[in-house]
């Protein structure tokens, strides 16, 4: 009787939290779609479009959305870009969509919107790393062309919403563009373009004939060295990504090249 009795005193806590888990995540939902200026008829492919595959209890996660949502934002801006620029050959067309679309790009528009305060997880550190990324941006505008660590987990939620949105809309692109044109913004043009900075080494270099060299080690002290012509002209470094220490060498090789060039 007594366990009887205990039963009873439960089960209105526990419908009470789950209403309440229902009531926030309701009001999660709301919050989105203000942010995107759009109603879902089917709200259902909201929740999967910020359910992070971390989470052990759901059978489904963004994955298949983002999978969606990067090919309808490549279409969308190759449509935009090939209207815009009449002129552009293929090649410049494609490295102006590719700067648009790529992850650090796309992990600014959703910290820009705060779209990330949704994102439903299970990753103890990724709150501190997306505080990181969004302090470190500050120092690039528009954007950092490699130099800054950024979380993918904040371009997939905007590529998962993207696909919410075509799915939602009947595969509507004049729809998904109308929802996130605006959105998107500052969106990288042909004048804003900045070249990556190890590309744009290369370049310089082989213009005077000079030899550049990539010293790799990262592996002792995470660390890249950038010799010209066999003499160290610069020095990048990062703790937790290689790539990141590369490209952070190439630009500083590249500003104190220019410099030295400048001088003679």
């Amino acid at each position: 009787m007594a366990y009887h009795q205990e039963s009873e005193s439960k089960e209105p806590a526990l419908r009470q939290n789950s209403e309440s888990t229902q009531l926030e995540s309701l009001l999660t939902l709301d919050g989105v779609e203000e942010i995107l200026g759009y109603r879902f008829q089917n709200r259902s492919l909201l929740e999967e479009a910020f359910t992070d595959p971390s989470v052990p209890d759901k059978c489904f996660s963004y994955e298949r959305l983002e999978h969606v949502g990067d090919s309808v934002l490549n279409l969308l801006f190759t449509k935009e870009h090939y209207l815009k620029y009449p002129d552009l050959p293929p090649g410049a067309l494609t490295r102006l969509r590719a700067a648009n679309v790529d992850t650090e790009k796309l992990a600014r528009v959703a910290v820009k919107h705060g779209l990330q305060r949704f994102l439903h997880h299970k990753k103890p550190l990724l709150e501190e790393q997306i505080r990181e990324f969004s302090q470190a941006i500050l120092d690039y505008p528009l954007h950092s062309n490699g130099l800054v660590d950024v979380p993918k987990v904040l371009a997939d939620i905007v590529e998962s919403v993207v696909g919410a949105v075509f799915i939602d809309c009947d595969f509507s692109m004049d729809t998904v563009w109308k929802v996130f044109k605006d959105l998107l913004e500052p969106i990288i043009s042909r004048e804003t373009l900045k070249i990556h900075p190890v590309t744009e080494l290369y370049e310089v270099c082989q213009k005077r004939n000079l030899k550049v060299k990539f010293v790799d080690m990262w592996r002792e002290t995470r660390a890249f060295d950038v010799l010209i012509d066999d003499q160290l002209v610069g020095r990048g470094t990062y703790d937790l990504k290689k790539e990141i220490a590369h490209n952070r060498a190439a630009k500083d090789a590249l500003h104190n090249i220019r410099r030295i060039l400048e001088e003679e």
